[in-house]
């Protein structure tokens, strides 16, 4: 018996981090048998079916502050956020109401945003500028724009259940695609590319199972998904992970077994609008919300500024490959390349 093999029979079960063995790329269990187009269009009609309130998600919470504005779009708008003096949440149109200057160079005066061009004053408050409803929910900031929506209005978002507790870190990484929110949904409902288009981050991936047919009760409709997460060499943190839509624009992964039960990376697609060239913009905006029960994760929370920048670069790794699958798709719905799909 090989020194390898010796370690793996001896390695305790209970250890989060496991040893893993797994074929060559290309010897791979093939998935696309079991990927079904019908399928993912099913998962994606189901999800683009749910209501949202006319929600959608545009920056971390983190990124708004008091000292100066930022500018964001959505729906088409150019839209403009900061806080308050007492930390409240600001959003609203990004163009000056007097002469349309861009006012994420605004200054930020006593809480409200001072124009550079004529110096024009622009609050909550203030005549000709109007606030639009938003909600902060602790990492993500939202706003509603009823008219882009055409959804009957909520009060508050439909914000995905997170880990509970005090101890959790979370992180939000942002990338933009020439796509529609539906082409990043269905990337994210189509687990089966997993090990094969993410190498270097999945391996032994199995969907264990997968909602079948138009008609699925909400509390079915998931997709459970046994994975390996990749470290160094051999070794892995093995889970099993569900794969839900609380609402179109949104796709929940959470861990239900294994290291880290609880933790959730939130998938939130807002279109942007149209680029330069007329076509869509998509806003991929995840937020890895990260919990263990371990004594060790604790101390490790009290670094979570140290750790946000790692979590974040993980994220945009695995959407720079994913939203060329996004794009991909949407280029295949534009015309623009011939549909090749089996």
């Amino acid at each position: 018996m090989d020194l390898r093999r010796q370690v793996v029979e001896r390695w305790p079960a209970k250890w989060p981090v496991q040893p893993f063995r797994e074929p060559a790329w290309a010897r791979q269990e093939p998935t696309y048998r079991e990927c079904g187009p019908a399928l993912i269009d099913a998962a994606v009609k189901r999800a683009d079916a749910r209501p949202a309130g006319n929600w959608f998600v545009v920056a971390a919470s983190r990124e708004i502050g008091a000292d100066q504005p930022l500018g964001l779009r959505a729906g088409g708008r150019e839209l403009v956020a900061w806080r308050g003096p007492d930390g409240d949440l600001v959003i609203g149109p990004g163009a000056c109401p007097h002469l349309g200057a861009p006012l994420e160079q605004a200054r930020i005066h006593c809480g409200e945003l001072v124009c550079r061009w004529h110096g024009l004053r622009i609050g909550p408050e203030r005549p000709g500028w109007s606030r639009l409803p938003s909600h902060d929910d602790g990492v993500l900031a939202w706003v509603r724009l009823d008219r882009f929506g055409g959804e009957s209005p909520t009060e508050r978002p439909i914000v995905p259940v997170r880990p509970r507790g005090d101890v959790a870190i979370d992180a939000v990484a942002t990338l933009t695609g020439t796509c529609e929110p539906v082409d990043v949904v269905a990337n994210r409902l189509d687990p089966w590319h997993g090990a094969w288009f993410h190498p270097y981050s999945f391996t032994r991936l199995k969907v264990l199972s997968a909602p079948q047919g138009n008609d699925v009760a909400d509390a079915e409709d998931k997709f459970v998904v046994e994975v390996t997460f990749r470290l160094a060499g051999k070794l892995g943190v093995p889970v099993i992970a569900e794969f839900t839509c609380p609402e179109p624009r949104t796709v929940l992964m959470t861990i239900v077994d294994g290291e880290g039960a609880g933790s959730v990376v939130e998938t939130h697609a807002t279109p942007l609008g149209n680029g330069p060239d007329g076509r869509p913009r998509t806003a991929v905006i995840e937020a890895t919300i990260a919990t263990s029960d371990r004594p060790g994760f604790a101390k490790a929370a009290r670094i979570a500024p140290a750790l946000r920048p790692l979590m974040r670069r993980a994220s945009a790794r695995l959407w720079r490959d994913d939203l060329a699958y996004a794009e991909r798709r949407y280029a295949l719905r534009a015309g623009d390349v011939a549909d090749g799909r089996v």
